[in-house]
């Protein structure tokens, strides 16, 4: 394997003197004349992006649209009393919890193009079942099994966009797929309020029509996303040898061999298992996470409580998610651009607290608590997918990223289950207790994140300073002379 640029040890400044160096430049162009890449990246960006997004933003519809359908008779219908609706909001996580890691092992295993829409097509099944459910028990089966088949979706997305980009390159991107959750939230809102109108029609409540179509958009689309979806870089039909090799240096220039090839054991995944930045970024994601699921679960609700009707609530509930993606459209560039995660995400966090602070000292004002909605929104998903990727990006190799992604994305959506039972019914229209738990683990991320930059910090300077020596890498190999300087 080739040795690793050694990058500046300032990695707070600009991208292009963090990792994109003229030499580094010279040499590529010197050795894949006829490649541009400018052009490569646009052929990437085209093929995989927006394929990815769709297709998360199907998964993440499939899997809030309860929120919605809650204001359209689901609880009366299956005579949900007390917190049997956030009993069944929390049975999706257990299996998608457990089933992360496993998934994206699967997903090396299957091929992505195989793998995603095959949990595609079964959860937008489970979700069609979901419309016919009758009492408690089926809308808790049809959950769980809803939580089994979307465990892979967003850490094998993640997953695949990792294996294309190089850090520097890797936020806007990694944003643009999490955006679809913004999206989801903010076309959930509008599908909602269209198919609400169908009440009535076959003796079906709103609330079922919402599960069918959109359960059934989902199978449609995952025929097509068997063909649309990309493998790995080295195995891409659509781009030539030489833009194979190209895309295959840039990367190994930026983190060492992709490990393509690399043998699942026992031994590997336990190692990427025990080191304690995949413990912290566990700890990063799981403090967003709550926030984030209550926001979507429980924003319809909380906008109705400031007098609206329902179909009023779900236009009313898109506008934030739309701010939230614009917002964070221009953050991700500006983290790229300086080559820098860390003071994005306190920045995130900030905002996060003061719009869940507002709510919960502010019971009068409806304008300025529907307000204190898009700071909370804007800045919950702002920061989740800074943390994500400047997470994943640090890792390098295929099987210690794929672990270490699973892991941080199920460890980090146990979240949800304390999610689930933030907002009681008991505790409408105020909901003290649940903006209270939202800003407490805002706080954890921050911590957590903190704790993470800090550590980086300490191992790039005992690398540099120790460079020259043998030592383990982190795809898990052994590379003299090899210096890899994480991103900060």
């Amino acid at each position: 394997m080739a040795s690793i640029k050694r990058y500046p040890e300032s990695l707070s400044g600009s991208s292009s003197q963090a990792y994109a160096t003229t030499e580094v430049l010279e040499k590529h162009h010197a050795q894949y004349p006829g490649v541009s890449k400018s052009k490569v990246l646009r052929k990437i960006d085209i093929r995989l992006v927006p394929v990815l997004c769709a297709l998360y933003l199907l998964a993440f519809l499939d899997r809030v649209n309860i929120g919605n359908a809650a204001l359209f008779n689901l609880r009366q219908d299956l005579k949900l009393g007390g917190n049997e609706y956030n009993t069944a909001l929390v049975i999706f996580f257990v299996p998608y919890v457990l089933f992360e890691v496993p998934s994206n092992l699967l997903l090396k295993r299957f091929k992505p193009h195989v793998w995603l829409p095959a949990c595609l097509f079964m959860f937008g099944l489970v979700t069609v079942l979901q419309g016919f459910t009758q009492n408690y028990s089926g809308i808790l089966v049809t959950r769980f099994f809803l939580g089994l088949f979307e465990s892979g979706m967003l850490p094998g997305c993640y997953y695949l966009i990792s294996m294309w980009y190089k850090r520097s390159e890797a936020q806007t991107r990694y944003t643009f797929l999490f955006s679809s959750c913004s999206l989801a939230g903010a076309f959930g809102g509008l599908l909602a309020s269209a198919i609400g109108k169908m009440d009535g029609i076959r003796g079906y409540h709103g609330w079922r029509w919402v599960f069918i179509l959109e359960g059934l958009l989902s199978c449609v689309m995952s025929i097509s996303f068997y063909f649309l979806i990309s493998d790995f870089p080295e195995e891409a039909k659509w781009l030539t040898a030489e833009e194979k090799a190209f895309v295959h240096a840039r990367l190994q220039e930026d983190v060492g061999d992709s490990g393509i090839n690399e043998k699942m054991t026992a031994g590997r995944i336990f190692r990427a298992l025990k080191n304690y930045k995949t413990v912290l970024g566990g700890f990063m994601y799981f403090g967003f996470i709550v926030p984030a699921y209550s926001f979507v679960y429980f924003s319809p609700s909380i906008i109705q409580t400031l007098g609206h009707s329902s179909i009023r609530t779900q236009l009313l509930s898109v506008p934030p998610y739309a701010c939230a993606f614009v917002v964070g459209m221009i953050v991700a560039a500006l983290s790229d651009h300086y080559a820098h995660r860390f003071l994005f995400i306190i920045f995130s966090a900030c905002v996060a607290i003061a719009g869940f602070a507002i709510l919960f000292v502010e019971h009068h004002n409806s304008n300025l608590q529907y307000g204190a909605l898009f700071l909370a929104a804007t800045g919950t998903y702002c920061g989740m997918p800074i943390i994500l990727c400047w997470f994943s990006m640090n890792v390098r190799g295929h099987i210690h990223r794929a672990v270490a992604t699973g892991w941080q994305i199920g460890f980090g959506n146990i979240g949800g289950i304390i999610a689930s039972y933030a907002f009681l019914a008991k505790d409408a229209p105020e909901y003290r207790s649940g903006y209270s738990i939202c800003i407490s683990f805002v706080c954890l991320s921050a911590l957590a994140s903190f704790l993470y930059f800090i550590g980086l910090t300490v191992e790039n300077r005992r690398q540099v300073g120790s460079k020259g020596e043998e030592g383990k890498v982190e795809g898990g190999g052994s590379e003299k002379d090899d210096v890899f300087v994480y991103l900060r």
